[in-house]
């Protein structure tokens, strides 16, 4: 089932606007997916960009915010497939695995990711000692993620339409 789908309030505190601002995009993502066919979730539409699929682009996103905000922001293992310095794109290869997999492995992602948020102020920084980007406040991470996001959301937008026509704002 596709998240719902609103904006922020108009009239917030900095907080609210931004994890809303981000949920909107997250869920954004669930509904450039909503029916599409099996086949067509691994199937690529850009000859330069063979991993840039439906399943691919969900699946990045997925490790991209266990990246940023466990890795990162938390300090705990740095662990994924986007960590695997021989292997380019890793997180994008999910041939075999069905959409709907890759999209509940990335609601419990943003779930997780959510809860940190939640339990940190925005002016916090990183703990991870590996990773320069540890330097960054919370606040410019969920500003980092609301724009990775939704630029991957403009993505999956086109991808989708290149596949069946499918288009949809939000």
């Amino acid at each position: 089932m596709t998240p719902p789908r609103q904006r922020p309030p108009f009239v917030a505190d900095e907080r609210t606007q931004l994890v809303g601002w981000l949920d909107l995009q997250r869920a954004i993502i669930h509904l450039k997916c909503e029916g599409l066919a099996g086949a067509d979730a691994h199937r690529a539409v850009l000859p330069t960009s063979p991993l840039m699929t439906m399943a691919g682009v969900v699946s990045h996103l997925r490790w991209t915010e266990h990246l940023w905000f466990e890795v990162v922001f938390l300090g705990r293992p740095a662990t994924g497939p986007q960590l695997d310095a021989d292997t380019e794109d890793a997180d994008m290869m999910v041939a075999g695995t069905p959409l709907a997999q890759l999209l509940a492995e990335y609601a419990r992602q943003c779930a997780i990711s959510s809860e940190i948020i939640a339990g940190h102020a925005l002016d916090e920084v990183g703990q991870h000692p590996d990773f320069a980007a540890s330097a960054a406040t919370l606040r410019w991470m969920l500003i980092h993620m609301v724009e990775e996001t939704a630029r991957h959301a403009g993505h999956l937008d086109a991808i989708r339409e290149l596949l069946d026509g499918q288009k949809s704002y939000y």
